[in-house]
């Protein structure tokens, strides 16, 4: 059975992604603890919360470098899941400007409305359109609507990092990745099928 360690910084409950992870077959570690990084398989980082703390928290705990250093020794795949995907980038300017993980190159920056029917926070079921292949992404389609919560978005430096797009507020990054580091700005946990068939996925890499 796949091990999961749940990256906790203390800003939400992550009740809902570890029964999830228990669902799709894997056994979830709520943590904040690098040494437990040692005996996990897979990475979650989920989020709810504003960037500045989330960092602030994980640097305070030393995840942070954890998770770097686990992953120079061994793969280990890791997920971002909403603010835990914005956290993979070089940066955020929500409430300032602050230096993320930078394991996926790129900025996050505010939502901009672009129809009078569009609000921030983009709050409900929304789709992806999916550009590129990915096994993350597997029996997925365009079209498939997932749950979201988020007022901003993850700009990508490289177009190539981008999966798939949402058409929102000028269509944003929903679903990123290099190679076994992927991020995902809706909810899968909240996600019903569609979500639990991407965080099987996840844990099948």
């Amino acid at each position: 059975m796949r091990k999961v360690s749940i990256i906790d910084y203390g800003l939400c409950n992550l009740d809902s992604v570890a029964r999830a992870i228990e669902e799709c077959g894997a056994a979830p570690l709520i943590t904040h603890r690098p040494e437990d990084l040692r005996a996990s398989d897979r990475v979650i980082i989920p989020g709810v919360g504003a960037f500045g703390k989330a960092m602030e928290n994980l640097r305070r705990d030393g995840m942070d470098q954890a998770i770097r250093a686990e992953r120079e020794r061994r793969p280990l795949p890791v997920l971002g899941i909403c603010l835990g995907m914005q956290l993979l980038a070089d940066g955020s300017e929500e409430g300032g400007d602050f230096r993320g993980l930078g394991l996926i190159p790129g900025r996050v920056v505010r939502l901009q409305r672009t129809a009078a029917n569009e609000r921030v926070p983009h709050v409900g079921w929304n789709e992806i359109e999916i550009r590129a292949p990915h096994a993350v992404l597997e029996d997925l389609a365009t079209g498939t609507n997932f749950y979201f919560v988020h007022s901003y978005h993850f700009r990508c430096e490289r177009d190539s990092d981008v999966l798939a797009l949402t058409p929102y507020c000028g269509r944003f990054a929903s679903v990123v990745a290099q190679g076994d580091i992927m991020g995902v700005q809706f909810h899968p946990e909240k996600s019903q099928k569609a979500g639990f068939r991407l965080l099987r996925n996840f844990l099948s890499l």
